[in-house]
């Protein structure tokens, strides 16, 4: 009998909330969580601002001495990972802990640790280097931190493929669960890329929106007037299950994950295909492997990165691939008002993708005030909108190439 996998526990830290009830209400409100900088001072940066989570509390959970000794997007990694083991319910005393795994994926890693020690070794020579640079830089520190935190012995790696690495890491960890290789994964992407070095790099390459002026309404996705993307930074963690299991246990099911599809686009290191192919060929193995026909689709949580080519291409893969149907979908880009989470973008929008079809509630896509040419679909604008879901996608296309696309369905009986 084949295995089904099922969605037991969110959990998520963003710059709109440190927990799913307050980031989820706050996107159903259109809240913007962009904003000028304050973690360090901006003046000379050319892009000032970004999703940036501000003070975020990690010493009420954890010991300072685990503080010192990781980088933040492994904090952000361990907070969220602890929301979704508690939303799960999980009786950690109870379960096979070399049945549990944790699948993390990140695009970055320790970037900000990387800088700041990278400094010490231009000013004070080598002896300034900290030995815990490597484990603190290490992208699949995440991962292995959380491993180490919980005590789950299951398959554990990290996932990088840029901004399709959260997408990709849950994917796998759905894999590995349907071919028994565990019963229980943790998993999902966290990126904490907010450096002056990071920043400048990205605005060099012409990638980042530059409206230090009005921030707030810098991320507009299928908007004309859309100029790059926002960088934020921030975790989604999902508890995914093989359903007996949870149904043993009688956990609360938020959904059932169905398939799964990834491609290439073997096209050029920054640039999406301009034709789309990529983005169409990972949405339509998903359905294959969901056994969803595109008609079943009641809604995409889009990669949605407000930047003109990787907009318009991916409205030509949904248009290609849902033909007529594609203008009953409901579309949104969760990125408008959190920005784009790199690494932890794909695992936060499935985050929401989940909870759109738990509560059929879907968030609006802010900014959209004038659709460019040929965003004709309904991308939920200004306004949440309540519909029953069904079924939902959600995409994630990263640099290099990299497609991915996640099916969840409602779960059924």
């Amino acid at each position: 009998m084949e295995r089904r996998v099922v969605i037991t526990g969110l959990g998520v830290v963003t710059s709109l909330g440190l927990s799913v009830e307050e980031f989820f209400s706050n996107l159903l409100a259109g809240k913007s969580g962009v904003s000028r900088i304050t973690r360090f001072d901006p003046a000379n940066l050319e892009v000032q601002f970004a999703g940036e989570i501000k003070n975020f509390p990690f010493r009420e959970r954890f010991d300072i001495k685990l503080e010192k000794r990781t980088d933040r997007f492994t904090q952000y990694a361990l907070w969220a990972s602890l929301d979704a083991v508690k939303d799960a319910q999980l009786n950690l005393d109870s379960i096979d802990k070399d049945r549990v795994g944790v699948v993390i994926g990140s695009g970055m890693g320790g970037i900000e640790t990387w800088e700041i020690e990278h400094i010490k070794y231009l000013n004070g020579g080598p002896k300034k280097v900290s030995p815990l640079l490597v484990p603190m830089m290490i992208p699949d520190m995440a991962s292995g931190q959380v491993s180490i935190y919980f005590g789950f012995r299951g398959p554990n790696f990290c996932v990088t493929s840029a901004c399709a690495s959260g997408a990709h890491a849950i994917g796998e960890a759905y894999r590995l669960i349907k071919a028994g290789d565990a019963d229980i994964i943790i998993t999902g992407g966290s990126e904490a890329p907010i450096t002056g070095y990071c920043i400048s790099s990205f605005a060099n390459m012409g990638a980042l929106s530059k409206r230090n002026e009005e921030p707030e309404k810098a991320s507009r996705p299928f908007d004309r007037d859309r100029n790059g993307f926002v960088l934020g930074e921030g975790c989604g963690v999902v508890v995914l299950e093989e359903l007996s299991h949870a149904l043993k246990r009688n956990a609360k099911i938020y959904c059932e994950i169905c398939g799964y599809g990834t491609s290439a686009d073997a096209y050029h290191i920054t640039a999406p295909d301009e034709n789309g192919e990529g983005a169409y060929m990972a949405m339509a193995n998903a359905l294959k492997e969901a056994k969803l026909s595109p008609t079943d689709i009641d809604y995409i949580n889009a990669h949605g990165t407000s930047t003109k080519l990787n907009d318009k291409v991916e409205v030509m893969a949904i248009k290609r691939l849902f033909k007529e149907h594609a203008y009953k979908l409901l579309i949104n880009s969760t990125k408008s008002m959190i920005g784009h989470l790199l690494g932890g973008a794909g695992a936060v929008e499935f985050v929401v993708t989940c909870l759109s079809v738990y509560y059929n509630k879907i968030h609006p896509t802010i900014n959209l005030d004038n659709p460019d040419e040929g965003m004709d679909l309904d991308f939920v604008r200004f306004k949440m909108k309540e519909k029953e879901i069904f079924a939902a996608l959600s995409n994630s296309f990263g640099f290099g190439g990299h497609n991915a696309c996640l099916a969840v369905k409602k779960y059924l009986k």
